[in-house]
């Protein structure tokens, strides 16, 4: 079975090889799967969802102990990528420290004891890796994926897709990161200004007072020394005065009797020279005692009472013990404080500036990123009239003619005031009318299944041709479809196919008939147990499968006719 030469797939990512063990009803299991649209069918719970469950796993969905095999130890699901040289999940693969060639070998270990292990080429790696490198690889398309169409928040992440706005969007998505920092910045200074503006008045109160004080050093030893000496006036006085009395003032005063001493010297010298007494030595003792003499008066004559000095020493004196006791204990102490009172005060001034240098860049920063946001707003808008055009074309083309498509934004209808998100400032909602004279509404108030089926189909085909998903995982898109709709579903399959490998489980024999590599899961009981299996269909084997689809477990030759004629058909197309 090779892939029909009428529709040459372009794929960029291809998973090529599918291992399965000891998972739910599955013993093992082991299957490759080709470039195109790959089919997979089997009769209801023969254990199709099983392996979607299986490739889940791959994707990092979560696992349970339930899954593993009664009377096995631990499940394994491991997969073979096949990946072209510079695709995104090299990229990522390299920028987590992992080499990676043009093959990605995933396998993913459940075990009973709670010890779970992803490998990545033969590397453990965590589950949030797997899940970031397989985002790029694999999309499963079911009941899940109707949820993220009804999603509105998705919504503008598909139209920038569709649109190729990454690039745009990116330059935006970094200057948006960029203001936000600036606004976090501006945040912090200005609530760091409040903070210091608050205990501004108090620092300028407390510099003022320490300025005007007009403190020196040591200013209160001198102090305490002054008022000590005032204090004690009148016995400082008597006592210089009774000094120089002793010394000088009396007639039988120190000098005077030194005078009769140097007298009876000079007359023993004159009768004796022996005396070894010079008269010059004694003289050497006056003149210094009557300096001191001197000295001692003068001092006795500047000492005086002066009560009013004596107040204004001690109420300075107060004026520094208050001081210190405020401000650090001692007149240094008090010194340091008014240095960092008049740095704080300076600091507080140099904030401010910063404060409004920062404004001004948040502001310049921000009309840039209008500007961009603007760009990218009128891009999505052109994308949204194309999104719509491409989405309507392909509606019509599985018998929804009368289908109206619209990209409403929502800004617009709420008027509201420019508002920047990390997306840009655009919120954007998908809207469907599915029937003539109907006004369109969101995709989530759509009843019926088979549209919603269609609309997901439809989106695939749109975006797998500008995105990078390389394969789509179609569970069950038959949902609410049949006949001719189902016939032309499975067209679009092939279709969606060429860009992307597609595997895609379905009851329908007109979509199956569309498969380039078709393959029938099978339930088996041996021994007392179920087991799942899958097999690929020879193009012998294809017509009895689709018949099987047609008319059940009892085939006719009608059915088998049928059958060939469905995939004669389909091969034609």
């Amino acid at each position: 079975m090779g892939t029909t030469a009428r529709h040459k797939p372009i794929i960029k990512i291809m998973l090529s090889q599918l291992k399965i063990r000891n998972f739910a009803l599955i013993d093992t299991l082991d299957i490759s799967f080709g470039e195109g649209l790959n089919i997979l069918t089997g009769e209801t719970g023969a254990g199709k969802s099983i392996i979607v469950g299986a490739i889940g796993l791959l994707l990092g969905d979560r696992a349970s102990t339930e899954d593993i095999r009664s009377g096995t130890e631990a499940a394994e699901v491991e997969a073979l990528f096949e990946l072209d040289k510079g695709d995104i999940v090299q990229d990522k693969l390299a920028q987590a420290g992992l080499d990676c060639a043009e093959e990605l070998v995933i396998r993913r270990v459940i075990s009973r004891s709670g010890k779970n292990r992803v490998y990545i080429n033969g590397n453990l790696a965590t589950l949030n890796l797997l899940a970031k490198v397989s985002e790029s690889l694999m999309n499963i398309c079911g009941q899940r994926e109707h949820s993220i169409l009804l999603d509105a928040d998705r919504h503008l992440d598909m139209l920038d897709s569709f649109g190729r706005l990454d690039s745009l969007r990116s330059e935006y998505s970094g200057m948006f990161s960029a203001w936000q920092d600036l606004q976090l910045k501006f945040a912090e200074l200005a609530e760091t200004k409040k903070r210091r503006s608050e205990q501004e008045e108090l620092a300028r109160f407390q510099l003022s007072e320490i300025r005007s004080a007009k403190i020196t050093l040591q200013e209160d030893d001198l102090l305490e020394a002054r008022r000590g000496i005032l204090l004690s006036v009148q016995k400082l006085m008597d006592a210089a005065g009774l000094a120089h009395e002793l010394l000088y003032d009396r007639e039988e005063s120190v000098l005077a009797s030194l005078k009769n001493v140097i007298s009876c010297v000079r007359e023993i010298r004159k009768i004796d020279k022996s005396l070894n007494l010079s008269e010059s030595e004694l003289e050497a003792h006056y003149y210094p005692l009557e300096e001191a003499a001197f000295t001692l008066r003068d001092y006795a004559r500047h000492l005086a009472p002066d009560p009013e000095r004596l107040i204004e020493i001690e109420d300075r004196l107060e004026v520094l013990k208050r001081l210190k006791k405020k401000y650090g204990g001692t007149l240094e102490g008090v010194l340091k404080k008014k240095e960092k009172l008049e740095k704080a005060l300076t600091d507080l001034s140099c904030l401010e500036e910063d404060l409004e240098r920062t404004k001004s860049t948040v502001r310049d920063a921000e009309l840039q990123m209008e500007d961009i946001a603007r760009k990218l707003s009128s891009a999505r808008r052109q994308t949204a009239t194309r999104l719509e055009q491409a989405i309507e074309e392909e509606l019509r083309s599985l018998r929804m003619e009368e289908a109206v498509f619209k990209v409403i934004f929502i800004n617009e209808i709420e008027n509201r005031d420019l508002f920047f998100n990390s997306r840009g400032i655009d919120r954007v909602e998908f809207y469907l009318s599915a029937n003539a004279g109907e006004e369109p509404k969101p995709l989530n108030r759509i009843a019926s299944g088979g549209e919603l089926s269609r609309i997901v189909l439809v989106m695939k085909k749109v975006l797998a041709e500008v995105g990078d998903v390389g394969i789509i995982i179609f569970d069950e898109v038959d949902s609410g479809i049949g006949g001719e709709t189902a016939d032309r579903v499975g067209n679009k399959l092939r279709d969606v196919a060429r860009h992307s490998q597609v595997l895609c489980i379905t009851h329908l024999p007109q979509i199956a008939c569309y498969g380039d590599r078709h393959y029938q899961v099978v339930k088996t009981a041996d021994n007392f147990r179920t087991t799942t299996r899958i097999q690929p269909l020879s193009e012998e084997d294809r017509p009895r499968e689709i018949a099987r689809m047609l008319g059940g477990r009892e085939q006719t030759e009608i059915t088998k006719r049928h059958a060939r004629e469905m995939l004669e058909r389909a091969a034609g197309r």
